[in-house]
């Protein structure tokens, strides 16, 4: 390259004759005269064609490479697979020549798809309240001292680009919607449309080319909050590029160094106020200012955001005779009068609602394991087995509802079971709650336990003056004498020593 640049600086610029070019470089004069006839600033040599012992297999190797290209990356064949079957077919080259040639047919195909078809983008604008993009992506904390892995979901304004991130430890319809009814409410209102992938929670069959069959309550919750949701073509991540690249950045900003809190509550109360303080360092790009100004001249255009969705999902399930249900290889206990009977199961994210017969029975906070090899938990609440103690008083005694108590009435039950009819006492004194505040009926269980006298009469006394000591003072009653004295009475302590005098 340097030695070509003096030939043609000589020529060109001094006026060097070609004879005396040749007798400084040692060139030969046809060569001096090619680059200089054909202005050549590059040197350049053609690599002559040379017969390969691949050829005759080539055509085989690339229809071979086309196939492959389709299958999944765990099934594709490793090129020291294709060496062993050509080899096997006929083929006495190296491995390195069958290596050579499938990197150049992989950067050929790179190079074309880089040039046409999914290489290339066009830029997309968006007009301020017109859609949102929303994502899922896998990240750890530690809660509660423990390593876990959580389900992120990743809301974006498309116009201003305001974002907000929260986690959960599954990757439910129930989780879903309360993702969205969070993000509605910290991005301040809805947009018109909602760009989403083909998640199985919102789709349950891809038909062709746009054509989808949504969930019925994914629908459900798009018609309430008013949002016309919209999925992309399958593998196409592109054409919701910007929650794509929030789900990187948010790794980079939020996750690293891994956080650590005791509970999934206050890790998203962090991230709620990580992502509003982070609108105000992030410069919008294409809009002057930060993110956080775009978003303040966004929020005119949004919808209210209005009453939230009531995003359960809704199970049957039938109580078993122990008044339990069965859900996620978990238990949950049920008032005793609907043993044996059908109710709704309503699944939220952090607590299942038990209902029937147009009412809610009972709630019970969620239990989420991830271990499989434990076993389920058994989730009781006492109050819902008074009605079975009430006909069968010995089951308190050994009843494993009974071991949550609090600690007054455990206390009390071992005094009372040391008693013949000690366990029918104690079953009249746990009813009481169903008919008193049942705060009332342990502060009276506590009075009677330091005044050491642990028995059911006690309590009652107890309860009574509580409950009375409670109730409103009457008012008084001005009413107007019915009967009144004409003659008022004297009082004369005098009678008294007459009485004495006749006595004597």
């Amino acid at each position: 390259m340097a030695l070509l640049s003096v030939i043609r600086r000589w020529h060109f610029r001094e006026g060097m004759a070609i004879r005396e070019i040749e007798r400084r470089t040692g060139l030969s004069r046809n060569t001096i005269r090619k680059y200089l006839r054909e202005h050549t600033v590059e040197p350049k040599f053609k690599v002559p064609d040379r017969p390969s012992k691949l050829d005759p297999f080539a055509e085989k190797l690339t229809g071979w490479l086309r196939i492959d290209a389709t299958k999944s990356r765990k099934q594709k064949r490793t090129a020291k697979q294709m060496h062993a079957d050509l080899v096997s077919l006929g083929f006495d080259g190296g491995y390195g020549r069958v290596a050579a040639f499938v990197r150049a047919w992989k950067a050929d195909r790179q190079r074309d798809a880089q040039t046409s078809g999914r290489g290339t983008f066009v830029p997309l604008v968006f007009a301020p309240g017109e859609a949102f993009q929303f994502d899922w992506s896998e990240d750890w904390a530690i809660i509660a001292g423990k390593q876990t892995k959580l389900q992120v979901a990743h809301t974006k304004l498309s116009h201003s680009r305001a974002f907000t991130v929260r986690a959960y430890l599954l990757q439910t319809h129930e989780m879903l919607f309360d993702a969205l009814t969070q993000a509605f409410r910290v991005l301040g209102g809805v947009p018109q449309r909602g760009i989403f992938d083909n998640m199985r929670t919102a789709v349950d069959r891809i038909g062709s080319g746009k054509a989808r069959q949504v969930n019925a309550k994914f629908a459900a919750m798009a018609s309430h909050y008013l949002f016309e949701p919209e999925f992309c073509n399958p593998a196409s991540g592109w054409e919701k590029g910007q929650v794509e690249k929030n789900v990187q950045d948010a790794r980079r900003r939020l996750w690293q160094p891994m956080p650590s809190f005791p509970d999934l509550e206050t890790l998203n109360a962090w991230l709620e106020v990580q992502c509003i303080m982070q609108w105000s360092h992030i410069q919008h790009g294409s809009l002057f200012g930060t993110v956080a100004d775009a978003h303040a001249e966004e929020v005119t255009s949004l919808m209210p955001l209005g009453r939230p969705f009531d995003g359960f999902v809704e199970h049957t399930k039938r109580v078993s005779p122990t008044c339990l249900i069965t859900f996620e290889r978990n238990r949950y206990s049920v008032p005793a009068s609907f043993a044996n009977r059908p109710v709704s199961l309503r699944i939220y994210p952090d607590r299942i609602v038990i209902a029937a017969e147009g009412r809610v029975l009972c709630e019970h906070g969620r239990i989420i394991a991830r271990s499989h090899h434990l076993p389920g938990r058994i989730v009781y609440d006492w109050r819902h087995y008074l009605a079975v103690i009430q006909r069968k008083p010995g089951a308190l005694r050994n009843g494993a509802p009974f071991i949550e108590m609090p600690q007054a009435f455990r206390q009390l039950q071992g005094h009372l079971l040391k008693r013949v009819g000690g366990d029918r006492e104690m079953v009249e004194i746990l009813s009481l709650v169903l008919q008193h505040d049942e705060q009332a009926v342990l502060c009276a269980v506590e009075l009677a336990l330091e005044g050491g006298v642990p028995t059911k009469t006690h309590v009652l006394n107890i309860l009574h003056r509580l409950t009375d000591g409670k109730a409103p003072p009457v008012a008084p009653i001005d009413a107007p004498q019915a009967l009144r004295l004409t003659q008022e009475p004297r009082a004369d302590v005098g009678r008294y020593d007459n009485l004495r005098e006749l006595r004597a």
